[in-house]
């Protein structure tokens, strides 16, 4: 999502909206739009993306720009340079004839509010620049320090099933809600059998699977309605889809549901299941901090090895955190020094297998660390918490070398709208 323009700092001479476009068809149809809803027509300008590159570095930027990618041989190249010239702030959406998903998530991804297709239609722009001018509306959330929080989105994947990626996930989200009182949002990706509701004893509801079967739904007021409350700062969204039914999605729902995520709460943890990251691995584009869950293994060795590579290689502005889970006393299958040789890192905390905390959680129908507070896997868990909250949205904090490069999100000022439609 695009940040908010203070109006009340910056350049005074910034215009309410600005379009430049290379089509006297699409021309028409801004101007009646722009018109019916106040905003400037007279600043439908010709010519596309480079002509607003040329125009917005020798100008201050508007508050929503319009902007046609038709002529663009590289749309994401080109968006690269309109970041340059464009001031913190600005809420772009983007018009092109090329009709492919993957262009449309690089889009967003970006940083770019919305990508519509040619030929446009007045209802179409009508909904994008509403949905604009409440971007640009919307207010940051003033924490006790006075200044905006940046959203912080956390991944959970587990090298294999069963080594307590769920646990980590519900427990890192119950303990930012309750210990931390962060407004927290708690996606469970497992479709079919996921356990995020079932752990704290709630119903799952059809939310998920209504935003995967109709993405075009989702919205503020969606999240609203779909999301499970867990208490006053977590709710949830999860499934429980029969087994008949496929997952039947290009994923571009899990993204929208992550822009809204960043709008609504303050923390988003994802609990992600290994198949959705190898199909949907755009998940990953707006996450700080990866939790890789593993055992002392030979096979979570190799798939540890396989996943951090992969990581590595594709989504590299993610901080990673090695968690060993249910480690057992004594010797076990692989030594820790063998296992932390074998994947070329340290693993940096180790949760003790503690079955007796794990049933007692169960039979209460309570996450694990709130069932068992003292317990050593629970104050390990606490630990892993305060780090990831401690380090906020720096996902390079404690890498131990290289960094994220500078991206679209960062140029747009992007990531750091807050609680717009934070629940009461």
């Amino acid at each position: 999502m695009n940040a908010p323009w203070n109006a009340g700092s910056g350049n005074s001479d910034r215009d309410a909206f600005a379009a430049f476009l290379c089509d006297e068809a699409t021309m028409d149809v801004v101007r009646n739009t722009t018109s019916e809803l106040g905003l400037p027509h007279e600043k439908c300008h010709k010519g596309g993306l480079r002509n607003a590159v040329q125009t917005l570095s020798v100008s201050a930027s508007p508050s929503i720009l319009l902007v046609d990618l038709s002529e663009c041989g590289d749309p994401l190249s080109d968006i690269n340079a309109l970041a340059e010239v464009c001031e913190p702030g600005t809420v772009v959406v983007a018009v092109g004839q090329v009709n492919d998903v993957r262009l449309y998530r690089d889009l967003t991804a970006s940083g770019i509010q919305d990508y519509l297709l040619k030929p446009l239609t007045e209802d179409a722009l009508r909904d994008a620049l509403i949905q604009a001018q409440a971007s640009f509306s919307a207010p940051r959330v003033s924490h006790d320090n006075g200044a905006a929080r940046d959203h912080v989105m956390t991944a959970v994947v587990g090298t294999r099933g069963g080594v307590g990626a769920s646990t980590i996930a519900t427990s890192l989200g119950w303990m930012f809600s309750t210990e931390h009182k962060l407004p927290t949002a708690l996606l469970d990706l497992d479709v079919h059998f996921g356990t995020g509701a079932l752990t704290m004893d709630l119903e799952p509801g059809r939310g998920l699977t209504d935003a995967i079967d109709n993405p075009s739904r989702i919205d503020g007021l969606f999240i609203e309605r779909a999301m499970v409350r867990a208490n006053d700062n977590l709710s949830i969204l999860s499934a429980e889809a029969p087994i008949h039914t496929p997952l039947m999605t290009d994923g571009s729902a899990f993204v929208q549901l992550e822009d809204e995520f960043r709008q609504a709460f303050d923390m988003t943890v994802v609990d992600l299941p290994r198949n959705m990251l190898i199909n949907f691995a755009h998940i990953l584009n707006g996450v700080n901090t990866l939790v890789l869950a593993t055992e002392l293994t030979l096979a979570s060795a190799r798939d540890a090895i396989r996943i951090l590579s992969w990581s590595a290689s594709h989504a590299e502005h993610m901080r990673t955190i090695v968690v060993a889970n249910k480690v057992a006393q004594g010797a076990g299958e692989i030594s820790r020094a063998d296992f932390e040789a074998s994947i070329e890192r340290k693993i940096d905390y180790v949760i003790p297998a503690d079955v007796k905390a794990a049933t007692q959680a169960a039979k209460l129908g309570q996450v694990l660390v709130d069932a068992n507070r003292a317990s050593k896997a629970s104050i390990a868990l606490r630990d892993l918490a305060r780090t990831i909250v401690a380090s906020g949205g720096d996902a390079d904090a404690g890498k131990a070398k290289g960094g994220s490069k500078g991206s679209l999100m960062d140029k747009f000022n992007l990531g750091s709208v807050l609680g717009a439609k934070q629940k009461a």
